[in-house]
């Protein structure tokens, strides 16, 4: 396999971790918030402004963002569904925005009420708002490989998309596997296509391990050259307008087999561990992460 030297994790724990979840109190976030960033974790996706009735966990939004000024060091950003939520994104003090388009009809009016083609129309403007501001718009393809209403997604539609979303001013792209059925072939397929269409363009990758397969699409997506992962601190999150999708990827885990693998993260493991702790108590259950129940990578827990 041929390996880069050193990937770039984002921490999406704070918004994909804990859309699914129960709404819990700003100042149990921000402990949250505050043990993430001292993981070392150089980009942490960190709220979603969306409608508090669609996403109650993250009604908090604005009083989140006017706290983030005590991780100066931390780059943050936010995730909007529609220009409105760009607006109040900006206005609230974040300059780097993601904008999810679905690649699939399905998800998208489930997710944003109207189809792919609606939602890549409203690029444009969004990008030009985190553009005015000095920030980077990331357009971020969900069922980028299979919608839970409409089946398997054509790899054209996710093509068309990147291609559209880049031509309209996406400084970058995020491919989401927001149902975790993808495998590492479909991956490689699918990211090779994608690169093609858009050479000059990031493409990153966002894979849930609801099936199992999470790491093994990491590996395969690492092996082409892909530098850009989200993960999630233990392992939370999902999305609550796809049925079945839980369970990101546990950013320990992708911390450890990256660095036994001799690519670097920038993340301190046992950091990341504390962090899943505060984590698991914040949010009042059990985490998924294998690495976390395990007690760490060489400390197996004693029944």
């Amino acid at each position: 396999m041929r390996f880069p030297e050193s990937v770039d994790l984002r921490e999406v724990g704070m918004r994909d971790g804990l859309q699914l979840e129960a709404p819990i109190a700003t100042d149990a976030k921000l402990r949250m918030l505050d043990a993430i960033v001292a993981t070392g974790v150089r980009r942490i996706e960190v709220t979603s402004f969306v409608s508090p009735s669609a996403v109650p966990a993250l009604a908090d939004a604005d009083a989140m963002a006017a706290e983030l000024h005590n991780w100066p060091d931390a780059s943050f950003s936010a995730l909007v569904a529609n220009l409105k939520g760009a607006h109040r994104a900006v206005d609230a003090g974040l300059r780097d925005l993601e904008y999810v388009v679905s690649a699939s009809d399905g998800h998208s009016l489930a997710n944003a009420r109207r189809t792919t083609d609606q939602a890549l129309a409203a690029v444009g403007e969004i990008a030009s708002v985190a553009h005015q501001v000095g920030g980077r718009c990331e357009v971020i393809i969900a069922t980028a490989w299979d919608c839970p209403f409409d089946g398997r997604t054509a790899p054209s539609r996710v093509v068309d998309a990147a291609r559209r979303a880049v031509e309209d001013g996406a400084d970058k792209l995020c491919l989401g596997d927001t149902i975790g059925t993808v495998a590492p072939g479909r991956v490689v397929s699918l990211v090779s296509a994608v690169r093609a269409a858009v050479p000059a363009v990031d493409v990153g990758v966002h894979f849930h391990n609801t099936r199992g397969t999470g790491l093994a699409c990491v590996l395969a997506a690492v092996d082409l050259g892909v530098t850009s992962i989200d993960a999630s601190v233990g392992g939370v999150g999902g999305c609550p307008f796809a049925p079945g999708a839980s369970g990101n990827i546990a950013t320990e885990e992708v911390v450890y087999m990256l660095t036994e693998s001799g690519v670097a993260t920038g993340l301190d493991l046992q950091a990341v561990l504390d962090a899943a702790a505060v984590v698991e108590k914040e949010v009042g259950h059990p985490l998924a992460s294998n690495l976390y129940r395990a007690g760490g990578p060489n400390r197996p827990r004693g029944r």
